[in-house]
C-alpha cells in the first residue's frame, strides 16, 4: 500500500466530498451513494488488513497500550466499544478467508460481517469444515437481502440449512430445558401499594403467554375513529380487567379477525404423523413435542397441517368475508402484513381481495392477503399491484414505475425469513 496510492484515494475523497450534487439526477443521486457505499466496504477490508497487520507485529504492545482496542481508541479518537468491534472482526476476516473476500468486493458490509463472523465462530465445534464453510457461504449469500438483524436471525437457524439433523437434535434438546425453566419460573402477584393502584408482575411461558394473548388481543385494539385517547398499556389493562368480568359470566369471547380467540400451531404433516419434531405458535414461539401433545390434550390448539412444500391447506368458503378457517390459514401463510418490508402482526391486518370481490372475486386462500390497515389503504389505491406466486402461492408486490423503473416484484423478507 504505497503512498502515492493512499495520496491517490486522498485526492478522490475529497472529490466526492466536495461534488455539487444538486447537479445530479434522481437517478445519478442513488447510483453514487450506493457506489460509494460499496467502496466503503472495500476500503474496510483494507482497513482490518492493517489493523490485523498492527496486531500480529504487537505494535500496540510496543506503544505501551493495554490491547489492539485501546490503542485503535487513542489512535482513531473512536469508542472503546466501536475499537474492539474493529480489532473483533479484524481477526474474524484475517481467519474467514471468503468473508475476507466478499467485504473486500463490497458484497457485505462491516455490519453484515460481524453478523457472520459471530454466527460461524458460534456454530457447534464438531460441525467440521466443509459444514462450516458452506454456512459460511450461504450467510454471505443472504447478505445480499437481509440487513443486520434479519441477517442474525436467518443465521440462528443456519444449522437447518447445512445440517438439519443436528439443528433438530439441538432445538429439541434447547427448547425442552428453557420450557423447563419457563415453567419452573412462573409467577403472578398482586401487590397493594395502599395508593388505589395494584401493582401486577410474573412470568409466562411461551404456551401461557399465547392464550393471554389470544384473549386479550381482541379486547385491546384501539378504536377506529381515531379518537382513542387511551394509551396501548392502558389498553391492554382494561383488556385483562374486560376478560375477568367475561368469563365471571359466560364461556364465550369476542371474535378477533372474525374468528373466536385461539392459538394455532403449525407442524408439518410428516411431523404429525410421526409424531415428534417442533410445533411453532402464530405469535412467532416455538414448542417442544411433549408440549404440543399436552396443548392438544387440553383443547387449546387449533392445528394447522401443512403439506410437503409448506403451503397450507386451503379451508376457505364461498363468502365475502375472510373469517374462520380461511381466516386462519390466511395467517399461517402470510404470517403478518405481505406488503414488502411491513413486521406488523397478523393480529393488525385485513383480509384483502386481490380481485375485488364486486367484481367477481371469491372469498379464498388465492385471492386473499393479509395487510395491515395502512397498506390496505396503499393497495386500494391501485399504484401498487397484488399477485400470488405461482412456484410457493405467496404474495408478491409490483411497484409502481416511479417507485423502480424496471418495475421488479417484491416479497416480504420479514415475515418470512425464516
Amino acid at each position: 500500500m504505497s503512498r502515492d496510492a493512499l495520496d491517490q484515494l486522498s485526492e478522490v475523497a475529497s472529490k466526492c466530498a466536495t461534488a455539487s450534487v444538486w447537479t445530479l439526477s434522481d437517478d445519478e443521486l442513488v447510483d453514487s451513494l450506493d457506489a460509494i457505499h460499496e467502496s466503503l466496504q472495500t476500503l474496510t477490508a483494507a482497513q482490518l488488513h492493517l489493523i490485523r497487520e498492527i496486531d500480529g507485529r504487537g505494535l500496540p504492545i510496543a506503544q505501551h497500550a493495554s490491547s489492539t482496542a485501546v490503542w485503535l481508541r487513542e489512535r482513531q479518537r473512536i469508542s472503546i466499544h466501536a475499537a474492539k468491534r474493529l480489532a473483533d472482526l479484524a481477526k474474524a476476516v484475517d481467519e474467514r478467508p471468503a468473508l475476507d473476500g466478499a467485504l473486500a468486493a463490497g458484497a457485505v458490509n462491516a455490519e453484515q460481517a460481524t453478523v457472520i463472523a459471530t454466527t460461524v465462530r458460534d456454530l457447534p465445534a464438531d460441525l467440521g469444515p466443509d459444514l462450516v464453510d458452506e454456512a459460511e457461504a450461504v450467510l454471505i449469500g443472504q447478505a445480499e437481502q437481509f440487513e443486520p438483524t434479519i441477517l442474525r436471525k436467518a443465521g440462528e437457524r443456519i444449522l437447518t440449512h447445512v445440517a438439519p439433523e443436528i439443528a433438530e437434535a439441538r432445538d429439541a434438546a434447547a427448547l425442552q430445558r428453557q420450557e423447563a425453566r419457563a415453567w419452573q419460573a412462573r409467577a403472578f402477584q398482586l401487590t397493594r401499594l395502599g395508593d388505589g393502584r395494584v401493582r401486577l408482575t410474573g412470568w409466562l411461558d411461551e404456551a401461557g403467554a399465547a392464550t393471554v394473548n389470544a384473549a386479550l388481543d381482541p379486547l385491546c385494539a384501539p378504536r377506529h375513529d381515531n379518537d382513542e385517547p387511551r394509551t396501548p398499556a392502558q389498553r391492554r389493562a382494561d383488556a385483562l380487567v374486560e376478560v375477568c368480568h367475561l368469563a365471571t359470566r359466560t364461556e364465550r369471547l369476542p371474535d378477533n379477525g372474525g374468528q373466536r380467540p385461539h392459538v394455532v400451531v403449525t407442524m408439518p404433516f410428516d411431523v404429525v404423523q410421526q409424531q415428534l419434531g417442533v410445533g411453532t405458535l402464530d405469535t412467532g414461539g416455538r414448542l417442544s413435542p411433549t408440549q404440543v401433545r399436552q396443548m392438544a390434550c387440553d383443547a387449546q390448539v387449533i392445528p394447522a397441517v401443512l403439506g410437503g412444500d409448506g403451503q397450507v391447506l386451503d379451508l376457505g368458503r364461498t363468502r365475502r368475508l375472510i373469517s374462520g378457517s380461511l381466516r386462519r390459514a390466511l395467517e399461517l401463510r402470510d404470517r403478518g402484513c405481505a406488503f414488502p418490508g411491513c413486521d406488523r402482526p397478523p393480529r393488525w391486518c385485513d383480509g384483502h381481495h386481490i380481485q375485488a370481490w364486486a367484481d367477481g372475486g371469491p372469498t379464498s386462500l388465492n385471492n386473499s392477503v393479509l395487510l395491515c390497515s395502512y397498506h390496505h389503504g396503499i393497495i386500494h389505491r391501485g399504484q401498487w399491484i397484488v399477485r400470488l406466486r405461482a412456484e410457493d402461492g405467496r404474495p408478491e408486490f409490483v411497484p409502481p414505475a416511479y417507485v423502480d423503473l424496471r418495475q421488479r416484484p417484491r416479497r416480504n423478507l420479514y415475515q418470512h425469513r425464516t
